[in-house]
């Protein structure tokens, strides 16, 4: 991939080319061509060392995207925690096939949910290897992100941590919402001692779910009871762990609202190893309706996020930001529903 040795104009009107950058860097220039196209053939720390020369002086390659440059190389980046998740695999086939309807292609940047590996892949999806960029459950901070969309980088954020700069695009789903169903559904079974297993603290979707889960609690006239809340990981092993806790107390929980369905199927396995029933003994709701909700003996009653869905709105609003066109709604959320299976029922008499 070619990167311009021709000196380009920097905010303070200066002008540097990539010798200078590899001079400040004390690496030979071909090595910083390298590290700005995103090979693989440089270590993370040299790149690191490269990249911070890069950023302060503000050198840009003859490649660098802009909005409206639309399909100048037709590669778009993609960064996921993991490509084997069905949460996140299912967002990707949503994403991949709205691509392919844009005539584009993409690089599939697992990032392992590690900040400095993350934030160093974008280095290189930024140095004009590619058009913009999905960044799916982003690590970056605040701070980083807002400094990304200064740049002026397109991008748009699904299912984002935390509350982002106003100004940049997000896709996610309605988690209050959603939340609120669910708790509302074990309430109609006549369910009132609820346990919720969270997601860690501070993240949109456990929040969100929360509010929802605390919010249909008080409609029904109950408080909720913070030795029923317990926080977790999303991961299976800690809504086992958690729902063990759960399980074993004197006055045990008779319904279980873990926030996503790995964290339920984890409860499944718990109730099986007291040797407890589902939903005989405890009734349990999962968050996702990832495909293995269907797949579990007793099936899972689960809030259904339309991961799919997701995916191809995501790709519809970078479409906009490419082409340089005005996005009606920055923040998109997307309705959840309820979907009822087995390991729902009323509670015992």
């Amino acid at each position: 991939m070619f990167v311009s040795t021709e000196p380009v104009r920097r905010g303070r009107g200066g002008r540097t080319t990539i010798r200078d950058v590899a001079e400040m860097a004390g690496v030979s220039p071909a090595t910083v061509s390298r590290v700005v196209n995103g090979r693989s053939d440089v270590s993370p720390d040299l790149r690191d060392s490269v990249m911070r020369v890069v950023r302060e002086q503000g050198y840009t390659t003859g490649r660098q995207p802009h909005p409206a440059h639309f399909g100048r190389t037709g590669l778009i980046g993609v960064t996921v925690p993991l490509v084997h998740n069905s949460y996140f695999s299912e967002i990707l086939a949503g994403a991949t096939e709205a691509f392919y309807e844009h005539g584009h292609s993409i690089v599939l940047s697992p990032t392992l949910h590690e900040h400095r590996r993350e934030v160093s892949l974008l280095e290189r999806l930024m140095g004009g290897l590619t058009d913009g960029a999905l960044l799916i459950l982003p690590e970056e901070s605040n701070d980083e992100l807002s400094a990304l969309h200064e740049q002026g980088y397109p991008f748009v954020i699904v299912d984002p941590h935390r509350p982002p700069d106003e100004r940049v695009p997000t896709v996610s789903a309605a988690h209050s919402s959603g939340g609120r169903a669910a708790t509302e559904h074990l309430l109609r079974l006549g369910h009132r001692r609820i346990a919720a297993i969270t997601g860690p603290h501070g993240w949109i979707a456990t929040e969100e779910r929360l509010r929802g889960y605390r919010g249909a609690l008080l409609d029904w006239g109950i408080l909720a009871d913070p030795t029923l809340q317990l926080e977790s990981d999303f991961t299976h092993e800690g809504g086992h762990q958690a729902a063990l806790a759960l399980l074993s107390l004197e006055d045990r929980p008779t319904a279980i609202f873990a926030f996503n369905d790995m964290l339920a199927i984890g409860v499944l396995r718990a109730a099986r190893q007291l040797g407890l029933r589902v939903p005989e003994d405890v009734s349990v709701v999962g968050f996702d309706d990832t495909f293995e909700a269907s797949l579990m003996t007793p099936q899972l009653t689960t809030v259904r996020q339309p991961l799919v869905e997701m995916g191809r709105l995501a790709v519809s609003q970078l479409a906009r930001l490419l082409e340089n066109r005005r996005i009606e709604a920055l923040h998109v959320q997307v309705e959840t529903s309820l979907v009822v299976r087995e390991s729902t029922a009323p509670i015992p008499a």
